[in-house]
């Protein structure tokens, strides 16, 4: 067997390994699972998590989810929280506690601390008859038969599942919080989801330069309005009402099916009834109606009142798909 081939079935051998762990942890959703999402749902105070080493990764990553999703959340590092960070807990914070052994020093000081300020305590570990599952009000099993790394050690499988967890209890806290999009908006303000989630139509519209010709304006009158307007359309306006568009596809079909244009105005090379989108909807939305009719602009209507148009590559630009 070649490098190429190892490294790919190595690879493989990886992924299985990980995705059978994870989905034996079906087996462990249970009573105390279903305790802790009500706890959290109920609850008036803070998530706090907390680990070491490895574990104390996934602890971030749990936190930034559960915070995203209307969960209020903070990460507190063991070994910090023993060294002076345990001012991070206050009264009505439910603490989740994350070791695979649940036995690390660490641990072993910081869980009958909580415990003494009267904090809920929930383990999320692999040893059951841990100390940290001993001490625990509430235990999350994230048992793994093994790692994928070839020598047992480099926590793989186990973070993962401690992962999948964490991931597990932020989707059931969505549901009971009915969650939605909307909600998910106002936690993600930046960057393309942001975008996808709030931008409208309106937002990148620019209604100062919407191009627009009469039905009776000659071909010439067409051809100056496209290339001035740099949108590669035009609308066909009459008495304020867009009847029609013709985009710069139309005018090469014109010429390639025709040997003079002499005469020829707006109207006769127009498409009717083209496709539009008011500007109070999502950007998002307006992808959709591009995509599902494979076409590049948008007419912007309010009311029947022509706004302008919307074009694919602006859409592009923001960086919303």
């Amino acid at each position: 067997m070649n490098t190429t081939e190892t490294i790919q079935l190595n690879a493989k051998k990886a992924i299985l390994s990980q995705s059978e762990s994870i989905a034996k942890l079906t087996n462990y959703i249970n009573e105390d699972f279903t305790k802790t999402v009500e706890l959290i749902y109920q609850g008036k105070g803070r998530v706090i998590v907390t680990g070491i080493g490895k574990s104390a990764i996934i602890a971030q990553k749990i936190v930034a989810t559960l915070n995203s999703t209307g969960t209020p959340s903070m990460f507190l590092h063991a070994a910090e929280a023993i060294h002076g960070d345990l001012g991070m807990v206050q009264p009505g914070d439910i603490v989740i506690c994350i070791s695979k052994s649940g036995n690390s020093p660490e641990i072993k000081v910081l869980a009958p601390i909580i415990k003494s300020f009267g904090n809920t305590l929930i383990g999320m570990t692999a040893n059951e008859q841990s100390f940290l599952a001993q001490e625990s009000d509430l235990v999350l099993l994230a048992y793994v038969e093994s790692e994928s790394c070839p020598n047992g050690l480099a926590p793989t499988n186990s973070t993962t599942a401690q992962l999948v967890l964490g991931d597990a209890l932020a989707i059931c806290l969505m549901e009971l919080r009915n969650f939605k999009s909307e909600d998910f908006a106002k936690y993600h303000p930046g960057g393309a989801l942001g975008k996808k989630l709030l931008l409208r139509v309106k937002d990148m519209l620019d209604t100062s330069h919407a191009p627009q010709v009469n039905p009776e304006a000659s071909i010439k009158k067409v051809i100056m309005e496209i290339s001035e307007k740099r949108l590669g359309v035009t609308a066909v306006v009459e008495n304020n009402k867009v009847i029609g568009i013709i985009t710069d596809g139309d005018i090469r079909r014109m010429l390639n099916d025709r040997d003079s244009i002499a005469g020829i105005t707006a109207k006769d090379i127009m498409t009717k009834n083209p496709k539009h989108i008011a500007s109070s909807l999502l950007v998002a939305e307006a992808l959709d109606i591009l995509e599902n009719n494979k076409i590049t602009q948008l007419v912007v209507l309010d009311h029947e009142e022509y706004k302008g148009v919307l074009h694919l590559h602006d859409i592009l630009k923001e960086g919303i798909v």
